[in-house]
């Protein structure tokens, strides 16, 4: 930690293959233009003198089939940057699609890694929706202002997908998409800034979604690092790429169609060769360059890209394109910049033909290395063109189109210059990272100075000054549906009261639950979670934690819930003495009622920020977003400084789900509604137990053998 005297930044960006040299650019779906812009964005923050520190936060590797590299917990990127790796799940590299189930472990990870850190950061910043979902978690918790940027956003993604033919059903098996797009909506709920490249993210992809609040966001275009990337030099020696596609061409010296991207279906490819193969004027006037990854075996690799390279050869085959196309198996990432420059010395032209382009990086390298551009008409390349005033916008499947617009650059010198230097001269002047950083801070500086700093202070430890550990469970589903068990428990408890923290979470109000409590003569618990995680409160005295009381006041408005929700069929308010400051209480009819995901959509169409908890199939409880039985639960661990692997959460239905989640040591007892949890069962640190209520707790005492080791099992 570079010292106080300055903004502490964590970035957060989980999948893909993040370091600090030799990027590996394209080598699948995960490992794009997010990975090297984190990087960048960190580097370029760093060197400003308001700035502290940069941590990028990502996941730790362990896979031999990937470079020892991403196995190193830490990484410097500069004096006041640095790469954090954080384990999460399995040791091997994992998909995105497959990170979800990784993600609170992630969260729980990190957390443990911040409380050893000199001082908490003063912006988590997240980068695409899995990162978000951590991001969530972590300002809700530690109250610090979430900054996201989302790359890319599922919703435009499932549009273009179901578009392209899939299913949904295909879409939701392959991509986890409900899961992505629950989170998108979470994250534009709870962020304070969401930062984007471009005005057509905030008009025609954020509006897709429920919480669109475009006030709250902002452009800031990425920068270009104009040391790598900058116009050829006459005197300069042709790059060894060269020869890489050299062998492939009749005619080398000929201007080259460059394309540099990634082998995914949506950069299409595909139909960049059926434009240049329908043309014989095309072919006549240039090569065609595809830089699309590295491969050993197309065999061997995965279906998506696989596909990409097969119709590619395919189509190379079809249109006899022998000697006049280029797709090289090999490239580096530092042979990048030359190979825009070789393209740019021939005369040539960077061509990205996506069917929709987020941002679009290289045009901005393209542009930067002196090299006119054409590209969709889809996304980031609008603003950049419009900008720059470098090259010519197409509509990406209208292959007549595409081509004659190469045709328009190559044939005409005067054009061509004229694109080349305004593109040297736009991205100077609009995408350097110089500019970006400067203008990021300025938003940040804006944002700090409105936040509410929270004050910490920590509740005396009394009675559990030496724990170090605990167990929290349920009421009415964990133990009191069935006595039998219930005494030896309670017993079991007691004999080690010394060490272990005892916790009760529920969603009743306080009241009721201290009744349940004297009937069931249960003890007193070390700790009462009531109301679904909306008050904590701490024996011997029943004390309430006022901080927590603070923190979740946090973007809630009951009244306007209210006043939204009033009119709806199938909702009926429960009892007041069933309602409290922080929870609103309702009977659900789902035979009249809205569905819960309906719900949801209209809170957060009417901008109210909160959570909805539906249980038992009858009851909807609303809650503020920082309250949840997981979160109160994490806030004790937090404050109390106990390790969340040495706490023993008892889950009874649905509704504890939360709590389960992540680095606690879990178990879901047998019970009339234990099969809420049965999606949890694949997951290493949940057992399910085969005895019912406080039998199905002892049981998981046992098998974790919590009060010695404290640890699951080895196989």
């Amino acid at each position: 930690m570079s010292g106080n005297n300055g903004l502490y930044f964590l970035m957060i960006s989980i999948h893909g293959l993040i370091r600090g040299h030799d990027m590996e650019l394209g080598c699948d779906a995960d490992t794009g233009g997010q990975t090297k812009y984190v990087v960048d964005l960190s580097q370029a923050l760093s060197r400003h003198p308001d700035v502290a520190q940069v941590d990028l936060v990502t996941r730790r590797i362990v896979d031999s089939g990937i470079g020892a590299d991403y196995s190193k917990p830490y990484e410097p990127l500069s004096e006041k940057a640095r790469i954090v790796r954080i384990d999460a799940g399995p040791d091997e590299y994992l998909a995105k699609e497959i990170l979800w189930d990784h993600l609170d472990i992630f969260s729980d990870n990190l957390l443990n890694w911040l409380n050893g850190q000199p001082r908490m950061p003063d912006i988590i910043h997240s980068h695409y929706a899995d990162s978000g979902y951590v991001g969530v978690r972590l300002s809700n918790l530690l109250g610090i202002p979430l900054v996201h940027t989302g790359h890319s956003l599922g919703r435009d993604k499932r549009r273009k997908l179901l578009s392209s033919g899939l299913t949904r059903k295909d879409i939701e098996e392959r991509y986890h998409m409900s899961r992505r797009v629950d989170a998108e909506e979470a994250v534009l709920a709870n962020a304070e800034l969401v930062i984007t490249s471009t005005h057509n993210e905030i008009e025609e992809q954020y509006a897709l979604y429920d919480y669109y609040q475009p006030a709250r966001m902002r452009v800031i275009p990425p920068g270009t690092n104009l040391v790598q990337f900058h116009p050829p030099d006459p005197q300069t020696s042709a790059p060894p790429f060269i020869e890489n596609i050299s062998h492939f061409l009749n005619d080398p010296k000929k201007p080259l169609i460059l394309a540099l991207s990634r082998p995914d279906e949506r950069k299409n490819l595909v139909s960049l060769v059926e434009a240049y193969g329908e043309s014989e004027e095309l072919q006549e006037q240039a090569n065609l360059v595809v830089v699309a990854g590295n491969r050993e075996d197309i065999r061997e690799m995965d279906n998506g890209p696989q596909t990409v390279f097969t119709d590619l050869l395919l189509l190379m085959d079809y249109y006899d394109l022998y000697g006049r196309v280029a797709i090289p198996k090999h490239h580096q990432s530092d042979e990048v910049p030359a190979i825009y420059r070789m393209a740019a010395s021939l005369k040539g032209v960077f061509v990205n033909p996506a069917l929709t382009e987020p941002f679009g990086l290289t045009l901005l390298e393209a542009a930067a290395s002196g090299l006119p551009v054409v590209a969709t008409e889809n996304g980031g390349p609008v603003d950049i063109i419009s900008n720059c005033q470098n090259g010519i916008l197409v509509d990406p499947l209208d292959t007549n189109a595409l081509g004659a617009a190469l045709l328009r650059v190559l044939k005409d010198p005067p054009l061509w210059e004229e694109y080349a230097q305004n593109g040297i001269q736009g991205v100077r002047k609009h995408y350097s990272w110089k500019m970006h950083a400067e203008s990021y801070l300025g938003q940040i500086k804006t944002l700090l100075e409105t936040w509410e700093v929270q004050p910490e202070p920590l509740p005396e430890r009394r009675l559990m000054r030496y724990h170090d550990r605990a167990i929290f469970t349920g009421l009415d589903l964990s133990i009191l549906d069935n006595p039998e068990g219930l005494p030896d428990l309670v017993k079991l408890l007691q004999s080690h009261r010394k060490s272990t923290s005892f916790g009760i979470a529920t969603g009743r109000r306080l009241d009721s639950a201290l009744a349940v409590l004297k009937k069931h003569n249960i003890p007193i618990p070390n700790v009462l979670v009531t109301s679904l995680g909306t008050q904590i409160h701490y024996s011997p005295g029943l004390n309430a934690d006022g901080f927590w009381t603070e923190h979740i006041d946090h973007l809630w408005k009951p009244k306007a819930i209210q006043r939204i929700l009033s009119d709806l069929p199938g909702l009926k308010r429960q009892p007041k003495k069933e309602q409290s400051r922080f929870k609103i209480s309702y009977y659900y009819d789902p035979e009249k009622a809205p569905t819960v995901e309906e719900i949801n959509a209209l809170l957060r169409t009417k901008e109210q920020t909160a959570n909805v908890i539906h249980s038992f199939g009858q009851y909807l409880d609303i809650v503020p977003v920082r309250a949840s039985k997981g979160q109160a639960l994490r806030y004790f661990a937090q404050r109390w400084e106990i390790p969340l692997q040495k706490i023993l959460v008892v889950g009874g239905s649905g509704g504890d789900e939360d709590m389960m989640l992540g680095n606690t040591l879990a178990v879901v007892v047998a019970n009339r509604h234990h099969e809420e949890l049965s999606q949890l069962v694949d997951l290493e640190r949940i057992y399910f137990s085969k005895k019912t209520h406080a039998l199905g707790i002892l049981e998981a005492v046992e098998y974790y053998d919590f009060f010695n080791t404290c640890r699951v099992p080895e196989d």
